[in-house]
């Protein structure tokens, strides 16, 4: 706990699970071998019944709480949710975070090296699912002897991941909470993904995928992506707040 904060589950450091077992992906694929990162937070108590696994969103990582001991502005991503005496109580939860298959925060993904050709995977990386995500997560559970999960949550894609995890595995876990999220997307939720795919794959710096060789990132297709996607997140009033008639400055200007 930090002296400074409280509430805070202070200084926090990533671990690394490798598995070598093999794991089939939705799409007919599999992965011959896979590293996952996590952190956790709090103590699992003796008979390991009081885990919950918090899944992250699109953009998000493993990182939900306390900071780096390097990087003091490296404040986890739902820091003020959870920590001793926040909703995700530390003193009672042992909390975890994991990312993601595919993810660029540690877990393997395109960045990875592929171990049939010595290079990263980049465009080559399977397809993965919610599904696989939640799969992959349960493996985690094994690894650290957690048989039942007290709780999985998460928003958004988070949400979908918490959703998954009381269909695919329900003896395994003893309550869901599903935040900003839906079973599936709608039709009009993939014609906007595909807009911002778009505007990566149209981005110079994309490279068919394969821009790690090349050493640059689709930053500009990427921003273009989130500026779309952030689009269909808005309610209608903060769709006005942030783009309705009203001057904001008093005058007309960009």
């Amino acid at each position: 706990m930090s002296e400074h904060n409280p509430g805070s589950v202070g200084i926090v450091s990533p671990q690394t699970a490798h598995f070598s077992e093999p794991l089939p992906l939705r799409s007919g694929s599999t992965l011959p071998a896979y590293d996952l990162v996590y952190e956790t937070y709090g103590t699992l108590n003796a008979e390991k019944s009081n885990a919950v696994l918090v899944c992250h969103a699109l953009s998000g990582s493993h990182h939900v709480a306390g900071h780096y001991a390097d990087k003091p502005k490296s404040t986890g991503w739902w820091d003020n949710l959870v920590g001793p005496g926040k909703p995700l109580d530390t003193d009672k939860f042992f909390v975890i975070g994991v990312n993601n298959l595919g993810g660029c925060f540690g877990s393997t993904g395109p960045k990875t090296l592929n171990p049939a050709t010595g290079t990263p995977w980049g465009s080559a990386f399977p397809f993965v699912t919610v599904e696989d995500w939640v799969d992959s997560q349960a493996r985690l559970m094994d690894y650290l002897g957690i048989d039942t999960l007290a709780a999985t949550l998460g928003g958004s894609l988070g949400g979908m991941q918490a959703l998954a995890w009381t269909l695919r595995y329900p003896e395994r876990v003893r309550h869901g909470m599903v935040i900003a999220a839906a079973p599936k997307l709608s039709a009009g939720n993939i014609a906007f993904n595909e807009v911002a795919r778009q505007a990566i794959l149209t981005d110079p710096d994309f490279h068919g995928g394969n821009y790690y060789a090349h050493g640059v990132v689709p930053v500009r297709g990427l921003r273009l992506a989130r500026m779309v996607g952030h689009i269909t997140y808005l309610s209608d009033d903060a769709m006005a707040q942030k783009f309705g008639r009203k001057l904001r400055h008093g005058e007309h200007k960009y």
